[in-house]
């Protein structure tokens, strides 16, 4: 299982290297592309690639000082694939969401216009 710095690592390469072509990316292209809530050096981003090389999700060719020739491998994006199935199974669709609330705002409207129909019939 992938931590979230290096799920973040994999969908930059992704994005860089489409359809599972080699091509060489700085490290600093990849430092800069991470959201800076989870910024990392260049040696967290040795080792993540290393990890990630040795898991099989990329294929690193060579590595010069910091510029690499890398590629995704297909595990790589069905890990991806199916992480982003998962969000979308757990997610509750917006439409359900609408409708509930969409429910309880007409159910508390109609008491309310009873309520104060029957307030005006007493007087």
């Amino acid at each position: 299982m992938l931590d979230i710095k290096s799920k973040l690592v994999l969908k930059i390469l992704i994005k860089e290297c489409p359809y599972g072509s080699y091509n060489i990316i700085e490290s600093k292209d990849i430092i800069s592309a991470m959201p800076s809530k989870y910024k990392i050096d260049v040696e967290g981003l040795e080792n993540i690639l290393i990890y990630l090389e040795r898991q099989e999700y990329i294929s690193i060719k060579y590595d010069d000082d910091g510029v690499y020739c890398l590629c995704v491998l297909p595990f790589g994006n069905e890990l991806l694939e199916q992480d982003d199935n998962k969000k979308r199974e757990e997610k509750p669709s917006r439409l359900w969401i609408f409708i509930v609330v969409n429910f309880f705002v007409t159910l508390l409207a109609s008491l309310l216009g009873v309520m104060i129909a029957n307030i005006l019939n007493l007087h």
